[in-house]
C-alpha cells in the first residue's frame, strides 16, 4: 500500500525524516528522483533542453538538484526563479514544475508553454490545494507528477486530479506507516490465504441475487464469488431462474427464506429488481455476518441502526446510487463525501469509478486506481459484489476485503479484450491469482 497523507501529516513525516537524516540528504534524494524521472520521460538526457521553474521552498530545492544532475549529464538546463518567471517558456523539451508544492495556499499562474512540451511536476502541480484538490490560479497540466514521500489527496481527488497526468511515486524512506493508502499490485498477495484444516463451510458465501427479469446477475455474482475463493456458494433468487441461466454445478440454488448461518458473508442485490427492498428486509433482519449490498439493495432502510465492527456491511454504489443513498450529488472532492457516508451509516462505503474510493466508519481510506473503461459494462458490478463477499469469507475484514477485491477486479478488467462482456472477468481473476501464487514461493 502506498501511503496517502494530508499536508499536516506529510509535514510531520518530513520533520521526523529531516531530524534523523538531515535536510540536505532528503533534498538530494528527492532531486535525484526527479532527475531520474525526467530522464525516463525524455529517454535520453544529452542535448535535451530543460527549464526548471523553481520556487523558494523544498520543491524549488528539489528542482535545483535535478537541474544540476541533468546538466552534469549533458542537458541544456535553465533554472527559472518563480519570482521572475517569464510569461512564456518556449524552445524546451521538458519543463520541470518545482514552483510550489505542499502547502500552496495562493493563486499561481504558470508560464505558458509550447504545444508538445513535456511537463514534470515535482510532488504536486504548482497551484493546487494538496488536501482538497482545489485549483488555485492557472497551473500547468503535467504529463507526469512524481509524488515524493507519500501520495497526496490532490493527486487523485478534486479538480486537480485532471492536472496530475501519470502519477509516479518515490517513497524516499520518509513515511513509515499510514492509516490511509493507495492499493498496489503486491497487496493482492494477501488474497491467497488458506489453512491446513479448511473445509467447504470455512469460506462459504450466500448470495441473494437474480430474478426472472434479470437472471444473469445471479450467475455473474456467484461466478465472482467462486473466482474469489468462496468454498461454497448458496444462491437465493426472486422467482425460479434455474432454467434461465447456466449456473455452475457447484452452486446450491435454494429457495429458502433464511440466511444459512454457516455462511461467512452475504452478497445481496444484483438483479433483484427495484421492488426488492421488503423481500431483502425479511431475509437480512437477523443476519450475523458481514453483508455486501449492491445494486437494487442499496437502500438506507435495510441498514441496521448498529453494526458491530467485525460484522461491518459493505455498500458499493456508483455515483447515481450514491446520490440515491444521500440525497445529494457526489461532489468534486469525493474522499470526504465517502468518509462522511461511512460515518453516517456505520458501513464500509465503496464508491465505484475510474478511481474507486473505499472508506471505513473509523475514517480510514483506501483508493483503488486499477479501474479501466472495460469495467463500464453491464454486470461488472455483480462480479465485484461476489468477489468482495468471497474475500470477506476468506478471513479479511470488510474494509480490507472491499479494497483488495476492487483492485483485483480492476486488474482483471485491464486484461479483457476490447469490448469483452463482464462474464469474462472471472477467468481473468483466476489467471491473476494463479500468477501471483506461481511467483510467490511462500504460497506454492
Amino acid at each position: 500500500m502506498l501511503p496517502l497523507l494530508t499536508t499536516a501529516q506529510m509535514r510531520e513525516a518530513d520533520a521526523v525524516a529531516a531530524a534523523n537524516r538531515g535536510v540536505d540528504a532528503l533534498v538530494s534524494a528527492a532531486g535525484t528522483a526527479v532527475a531520474l524521472e525526467a530522464k525516463r520521460m525524455m529517454r535520453r538526457v544529452y542535448g535535451r533542453r530543460v527549464a526548471v521553474v523553481a520556487g523558494p521552498g523544498f520543491n524549488g530545492s528539489d528542482g535545483r538538484v535535478a537541474a544540476s544532475w541533468l546538466r552534469s549529464r549533458g542537458a541544456v538546463v535553465e533554472v527559472v526563479d518563480v519570482a521572475n518567471q517569464p510569461a512564456t517558456l518556449d524552445g524546451f523539451d521538458l519543463v520541470i514544475d518545482a514552483a510550489f508544492g505542499l502547502g500552496c495556499s495562493r493563486p499561481y499562474v504558470a508560464p505558458r508553454i509550447a504545444p508538445g512540451t513535456l511537463v514534470l511536476a515535482v510532488d504536486l502541480v504548482s497551484g493546487v490545494d494538496a488536501d482538497s484538490g482545489a485549483v488555485l490560479g492557472e497551473p500547468l497540466r503535467a504529463d507526469v507528477t512524481i509524488a515524493l514521500g507519500a501520495i497526496k489527496p490532490a493527486h487523485l481527488d478534486g479538480p486537480s486530479a485532471a492536472l496530475t497526468g501519470e502519477l509516479r511515486f518515490a517513497g524516499l524512506g520518509i513515511v513509515q506507516g499510514s492509516d490511509d493508502g493507495v492499493v498496489e499490485d503486491r497487496d493482492l498477495e494477501d488474497l491467497l490465504r488458506g489453512d491446513g484444516d479448511d473445509h467447504k463451510w470455512r469460506h462459504a458465501v450466500q448470495i441473494l441475487a437474480g430474478s426472472v427479469l434479470m437472471p444473469g446477475a445471479a450467475e455473474l455474482a456467484v461466478r465472482g464469488a467462486l473466482a474469489g475463493g468462496a468454498s461454497m456458494v448458496r444462491l437465493t433468487s426472486r422467482g425460479d431462474i434455474a432454467g434461465l441461466v447456466q449456473l455452475p454445478p457447484e452452486i446450491v440454488h435454494t429457495g429458502a427464506g433464511e440466511i444459512d448461518q454457516r455462511c461467512r458473508a452475504v452478497a445481496a442485490g444484483p438483479g433483484l429488481g427495484p421492488d426488492a427492498v421488503q423481500w431483502l428486509f425479511d431475509r437480512l433482519a437477523d443476519v450475523q455476518v458481514p453483508v455486501v449490498l449492491d445494486a437494487d439493495s442499496l437502500d438506507r432502510s435495510l441498514i441496521p441502526a448498529s453494526i458491530a465492527p467485525e460484522r461491518r456491511w459493505v455498500l458499493t454504489p456508483h455515483e447515481g446510487e450514491f446520490e440515491r443513498l444521500t440525497g445529494r450529488a457526489v461532489p468534486p472532492s469525493r474522499f470526504e463525501a465517502v468518509r462522511a457516508l461511512a460515518h453516517e451509516t456505520g458501513c464500509v462505503i465503496l464508491l465505484k469509478g475510474p478511481t474507486t474510493v473505499v472508506a471505513d466508519p473509523d475514517g480510514r481510506l483506501r483508493v483503488v486506481r486499477s479501474g479501466t473503461p472495460s469495467l463500464a459494462t453491464a454486470g461488472s458490478g455483480d462480479v465485484l459484489s461476489g468477489l468482495i463477499a468471497a474475500t470477506i469469507a476468506r478471513g479479511h475484514d470488510p474494509f480490507s476485503a472491499a479494497a483488495l477485491a476492487a483492485h483485483l477486479h480492476g486488474r482483471a478488467g485491464a486484461r479483457l479484450p476490447v469490448y469483452a462482456p463482464a462474464s469474462e472477468l472471472t477467468s481473468a481473476v483466476t489467471s491473476i491469482l494463479t500468477s501471483i501464487r506461481s511467483r510467490t514461493p511462500a504460497l506454492r
